[in-house]
């Protein structure tokens, strides 16, 4: 059995408990449509049962073989996406939405995925363009906006 995909399993399960148990209080319908608890219990019911699952599928299956070495080159590459992510978070409020996703994108396809500036470049620029349309133009939410104003 795989500990690492038991403990986590767990501990995602109990995230998922937590987040349903949070949601729950918030209101699943309002007036204009799905409530802020909508979203949230939904996920909370699908982060549970999928970790159930992971935990279910590690204990119905035969051991792995041991001796696997680490790949820590690819495991620091997910944790330099991570800090990535991190950081675009955290400029949001100083960039903005759009500038601050748009250069998030910039890093993961020029820096991560190696792919020509101009390409990089295009997909930045053109998925950020694309969530303000979708959220700003079309739904009408006020995506978060920078010092510039954007």
């Amino acid at each position: 059995m795989n500990r690492a995909d038991i403990v986590s399993g767990a501990v995602l399960a109990a995230l998922g408990v937590y987040i349903i148990s949070e949601a729950r209080g918030w209101d699943y319908l309002s007036p204009e449509g799905p409530g802020p608890g909508f979203f949230p219990l939904w996920y909370g019911v699908a982060m549970l049962v999928l970790s159930l699952l992971l935990v279910a599928q590690t204990c119905m299956t035969a051991p792995a073989a041991q001796g696997k070495p680490v790949k820590w080159r690819e495991i620091g590459r997910v944790c330099l996406v991570w800090a990535a992510f991190v950081v675009c978070v955290a400029s949001l409020k100083y960039l903005g939405f759009v500038l601050g996703f748009g250069l998030f994108v910039l890093f993961l396809v020029a820096g991560m995925y190696r792919r020509p500036w101009k390409v990089a470049l295009a997909v930045a620029v053109g998925s950020a363009a694309g969530f303000y349309l979708l959220f700003s133009v079309g739904l009408n939410v006020r995506l978060p906006a920078g010092l510039l104003g954007i």
